[in-house]
């Protein structure tokens, strides 16, 4: 008879595995033991998972089947009868994803198609479970082995990267904390004095642990500043300071305190408080209560960053600005994360993955304004970089000022921009979620969005009024509540059914920068709203997305392809009706007269970690007889050529573009095609390039005068698309024309070069001006 597996089928933390290849990682021994099965693949993360007595390295790139180990053979789990009720997403698949991820969810009938299908024996058919069981095992099913299903009906999860709030004491090194089960969610910093009561974030007060369903305060005997430092870096702040203990003295005194049985010893440069070692174990009194003797509760009190300082006026500055020039976080959706960028030479540049872990992160999270790292990420998951990669092999002891002053490699050789190393820092928590919600949506991730203000004294729900509503307003409100990126802006939400009671609009007027951690920071009317169309249906909407595109442009392309032609007007009729000349063109004899044109190439590529897709459906989009084909976009890339003083003296007229896979990394497969009505896009990996000879590829510069110019090309200039970084669509040169001849030089990504030396290449400071001057 067959019993099942050996022990409860668990999901236990994923550990790296490692490899002497870089593009090839393999199961570690170490990590996984004689159990560890490898299976190979290229461009993938595996991982370890502990199940049962077993473990396997799988790849979390792409959608998994829950596997069981027993009696030394492989099994899939199923769920017989298709796809599961919608209790599966919430219930069934939990208990198997539940001590590694937050969000889990189950896959439709047609998973099988990128799952592949299973082999060896079938355990378990007919699983339900409440959501609380802490392995799949406790969940009712039809009993091991017992099944009619076959391997055409795999259930698989996806998991999500979020961790659930929960940890452990790591008890790997001697002395260290042991057989302990403290969830994050139940350490506080409990606010003792009313000034710090009123406070948000709350930076001072009692440390305190929840233990067995009781929060308990620890003893203050053998605490010290390290701790505190540990402490106040898991709640978002880079540092510690003192304290008055008088006052707290006293409070202590005024009431009987209950104390936690153990204390904690660390070093200072942990980001987490279970990577401490054991302190010393209080005594117990007759009434086996933790005592502490001529002690009192242990008190934190905690630097804020810049960002999250309060003010006199605000209460906190209303955009994140990074606080050292050195350091800074790129294509991150959320405040304190994103891909690592240092400074060097006046030129921004990545830092390559190896040896990157929760230390060296920590220093650059700190160096930030915000708290220790609360991930070390690695692989380029946060999108690639450009550019140089500044520093290698970094080996920080966690109490540097800047990541700059930790050991490290600068020679990269080996390291590309697939292994840019990224963060995500440990945030305070300000309470901006609770101010907004999205109501009426088919997910979480999408709906009307409902403001929380005061009126007339009392706080009440209410929409935001759409009239200008843009994908940047979108960005903040999706950053906001922790939801990533925005994928789309609408201006009708009359689908989504929100809460009825708030049709009203509490706020119109909304215009952001895109930097703003809440929507309330935005440029708004206040309390004098006006919205001519109302709310309800036309209240303003959003749909968010965990990952967005990045597009970037070879500037080095453009400055080698740039060149001039003098082309007669017989042959640009079809640019002249797609309005691609300067407007003087219209008076130029077809004939005998010309155009003189700056040509160049745009190689245009998609860094990000989803792919870029045109805003309009097949349904808008515009069929051109001149290109025989459709465009997708009537605004996706502006040229211009611009004076010293930043006006702008000729401009590029594209018409509109169509988007296509030209070309792509070898590992990475073409998706979107042009020709024959297909699917418009650029695949993360690819790239679009417009030759040089193509109609519109150019700036017609024929009434410009020769001089020194500023050359520009802005890619998604209106931000119709979300992409996960706005800055770096800019693309700028320094050009000469003497009236024949034109040289291009020193070309570069927007945001490439530190400010100081992006003024120095401009020759002018202040506000562009977009029009082109009349003469």
């Amino acid at each position: 008879m067959n019993t099942g597996p050996t022990s409860p089928v668990t999901l236990s933390h994923p550990h790296k595995c490692t490899s002497p290849h870089r593009d090839q990682q393999m199961f570690p021994r170490s990590s996984c033991g004689s159990q560890g099965r490898r299976e190979n693949t290229t461009k993938a993360e595996w991982r370890c998972f502990t199940v049962a007595s077993g473990a396997r390295c799988v790849t979390m790139t792409s959608p998994s089947m829950l596997r069981t180990w027993s009696a030394g053979s492989w099994a899939t789990w199923r769920q017989c009868l298709g796809y599961p009720a919608p209790s599966m997403e919430k219930e069934k698949a939990v208990p198997g994803g539940e001590k590694l991820f937050t969000h889990t969810h189950a896959h439709p009938p047609n998973c099988t198609s990128f799952l592949h299908l299973g082999n060896g024996k079938i355990w378990m058919d007919n699983v339900h479970c409440n959501g609380k069981e802490t392995t799949l095992a406790a969940c009712t099913s039809n009993g091991w082995g017992v099944t009619d299903c076959k391997h055409t009906e795999d259930v698989g999860v996806v998991c999500s990267e979020k961790r659930i709030p929960g940890f452990k004491f790591d008890n790997s090194l001697l002395n260290q904390i042991e057989n302990m089960n403290i969830q994050v969610e139940d350490i506080r910093v409990r606010a003792i004095l009313a000034t710090y009561r009123k406070r948000v974030p709350v930076t001072e007060g009692y440390v305190e642990v929840k233990d067995e369903g009781t929060w308990k305060q620890i003893c203050d005997k053998h605490w010290t500043m390290k701790n505190s430092r540990v402490v106040c870096g898991m709640f978002g702040f880079p540092s510690e300071r003192k304290y008055n203990t008088n006052v707290y003295k006293m409070f202590a005194s005024r009431r009987k305190q209950h104390y936690w049985a153990y204390s904690m010893d660390c070093n200072g440069n942990e980001a987490h408080i279970s990577s401490c070692k054991l302190g010393n174990h209080l005594n117990v009194d007759a009434e086996k209560n933790a005592t502490c003797e001529n002690g009192m509760p242990a008190v934190v009190s905690c630097v804020p960053g810049r960002a999250f300082a309060p003010s006199s006026h605000s209460g906190f500055r209303k955009a994140f600005r990074q606080e050292q020039p050195l350091v800074r976080l790129k294509g991150g959706a959320n405040t304190g994360e994103g891909r690592v960028e240092v400074l060097k030479n006046g030129e921004w540049g990545t830092v390559c993955d190896d040896n990157w872990n929760l230390v060296s992160a920590s220093v650059v999270c700190r160096e930030l304004g915000f708290g220790s790292a609360k991930e070390a990420i690695t692989g380029a998951r946060l999108g690639q970089g450009m550019g140089p990669i500044h520093l290698n092999e970094i080996d920080c002891t966690g109490f540097e000022k800047s990541v700059t002053d930790c050991k490290f490699n600068m020679e990269s050789q080996g390291c590309n921009h697939e292994e840019d190393a990224a963060v995500r820092c440990n945030v305070p928590a300000m309470g901006f979620q609770n101010q907004l919600r999205l109501s009426g949506g088919r997910n979480p991730y999408e709906g009307r969005v409902e403001v929380l203000m005061e009126r007339n004294g009392t706080l009440k729900w209410g929409t935001v009024c759409s009239e200008n509503w843009s994908t940047v307003e979108a960005m903040v409100v999706c950053r906001q509540l922790g939801l990533g990126f925005a994928s789309h802006a609408f201006q009708e939400t009359w689908y989504w059914h929100g809460d009825i009671s708030a049709d009203n609009v509490v706020m119109s007027g909304v215009k952001c920068s895109g930097t703003e951690m809440s929507l309330a920071h935005c440029r708004h009317d206040g309390a004098d709203v006006s919205c001519p169309r109302g709310g309800g249906r036309f209240g303003a909407g959003v749909s968010c997305s965990e990952t967005a595109p990045d597009l970037v442009l070879n500037a080095e392309l453009v400055e080698q392809t740039a060149y001039l032609e003098d082309r007669p007007m017989f042959m640009l009729q079809c640019a002249l009706e797609e309005n691609c000349l300067a407007s003087s063109a219209v008076n130029t004899s077809i004939t005998s007269g010309y155009r003189r044109l700056l040509r160049f190439s745009s190689q245009i590529h998609n860094n990000g970690q989803s792919d870029f897709r045109p805003k309009n459906g097949r349904h808008a989009w515009v069929w051109h007889d001149c290109h025989r084909h459709y465009h997708s976009m009537e605004v996706f890339t502006h040229y211009d050529l611009l004076n010293l003083n930043g006006t702008k003296v000729a401009e590029g007229h594209k018409a509109s573009f169509c988007l296509e896979d030209t070309e792509c990394e070898a590992d990475v497969q073409k998706q979107y095609e042009c020709a024959n009505f297909g699917e418009q896009g650029i695949t993360v990996g690819c790239w679009d390039v417009y030759r040089h000879d193509i109609d519109c590829q150019w700036i017609d510069i024929t009434d410009v005068p020769p001089g020194d110019y500023l050359f520009q090309v802005v890619i998604n200039p209106n931000y119709e698309v979300a992409e996960s970084d706005y800055s770096n669509n800019v693309m700028k040169c320094r050009s000469r024309y003497d009236g024949q001849r034109i040289w291009m030089y020193n070309c570069h990504i927007g945001g490439s070069f530190s400010d100081e030396t992006e003024q120095k290449f401009e020759h002018f400071s202040g506000l562009t001006n977009n029009k082109v001057s009349t003469r």
